[in-house]
This record gives C-alpha cells, sequence and structure tokens, in this order.
C-alpha cells in the first residue's frame, strides 16, 4: 500500500514538473489550443489535487474503485478551480487576489479565456503570437467576446463531474455500511457452503 502511495505523490511531482516546462517552453501554435491548455492545467494543478485523493482513498483502506472515484474528484475539483482562477485573474482585484491583477497577459501567458475569445476573434491569435506586447489590444477583444462567460460554464461542468463523484464515493460507502451491519452474513454463507460440501 506505501508503495502505491509513494509513487502516487511522485507522479504528482512528476507532472508539476511536465506542467511547467508545457508552460514555458511551448510553442505558439501549441499554446492557443485549448486541449493543449486544458492537458497543461491538468499537470500544474489537477494532477496534485487527484492524486493526493486517490492516496488517501487508499490510505484508508478503500477500494480500488473508491480510489478511481476520490482521483475522479481531485481531477474535477482541481481543473474547476483553475479555470476559475484563470477568470479571477481578469475579474479581480489585486486586493482580492493577493497578486496584481491582469498578471498571467503581463506575463504573456495564455489562458482560457483568452482562448475561447480567440475562437470568436481571428483578430486576436497574431497578438497573442508577439506575447501579448500590448495587453490593452487583447483586453479589447476579450471584454467583447464571450470567454469569460465560456470558462465559467466549463467550470461549473468540472465541479458538477466532481460533485458526481463524491455522490458515488458516498454511495459505496453506504453499500460497505450495509454489508459490515449483516452480522450473520458470513455465518449463512459458510452454512450454505458446507451444505453443499
Amino acid at each position: 500500500m506505501g508503495s502505491k502511495v509513494v509513487t502516487l505523490m511522485a507522479t504528482a511531482i512528476e507532472h508539476l514538473v511536465t506542467g511547467e516546462t508545457m508552460q514555458m517552453t511551448t510553442s505558439a501554435d501549441r499554446r492557443c489550443r485549448m486541449e493543449y491548455h486544458m492537458q497543461k492545467t491538468y499537470y500544474k494543478t489537477a494532477s496534485l489535487i487527484a492524486n493526493s485523493c486517490k492516496a488517501i482513498s487508499l490510505l484508508a483502506d478503500q477500494t480500488a474503485e473508491a480510489a478511481n472515484f476520490a482521483h475522479d474528484y481531485g481531477s474535477n475539483l482541481g481543473l474547476a478551480f483553475q479555470l476559475i482562477d484563470d477568470v479571477l485573474d481578469f475579474t479581480g482585484t489585486s486586493a482580492s487576489l493577493g497578486k496584481d491583477s491582469l498578471s498571467d497577459i503581463h506575463h504573456g501567458i495564455v489562458t482560457a479565456p483568452s482562448l475561447f475569445a480567440m475562437e470568436e476573434y481571428p483578430e486576436l491569435p497574431p497578438v497573442v503570437d508577439c506575447g501579448f506586447e500590448d495587453p490593452k489590444n487583447a483586453l479589447q477583444y476579450l471584454w467583447k467576446s464571450h470567454g469569460i462567460q465560456r470558462v465559467k460554464e466549463l467550470a461549473k461542468e468540472h465541479a458538477d463531474r466532481a460533485a458526481a463523484s463524491i455522490d458515488l464515493l458516498v454511495e459505496q460507502w453506504q453499500s460497505r455500511e450495509r454489508i459490515a451491519a449483516c452480522p450473520h452474513r458470513s455465518d449463512t454463507h459458510r452454512h450454505y457452503r458446507n451444505q453443499v460440501i
């Protein structure tokens, strides 16, 4: 059991490094793809939560199925968290965020709101290719687009999936509790087995 947990934590650390590498070294073409962004987001944020949840489940002696539900919960929670963080970078204040607002765009980091905005405005990708040299130019497209709203909707989808995984975990736990509450189950099973023999 301990080796499985160590492997999960090692995987999470490996994913963190992979995600950071993807963000720093990716080509302009790749960083403008939503699929690539979500994969990077999983590696940088969601994997640590997902693998930690799975590790806790294994340490609590849960079934393999329950451990997978826990992993799904953590994965979707992490993705939802990061998507909302992407939104807050545009809509939050420096005081509420604890960091400068518009930090990502000023550092040339492409996030989900910008990616959705690109789908509406073909003029935006060339601005991004220049590394957001003029953030105001990029922002005018973002505010006109439905990018922020679409990211909120996507975050809600992942939050709903996380909640569904919790429901599945509760159902499995209740099922195990019902089985454990049957004191004569093992005796009855042995009785019928002996009868057959």
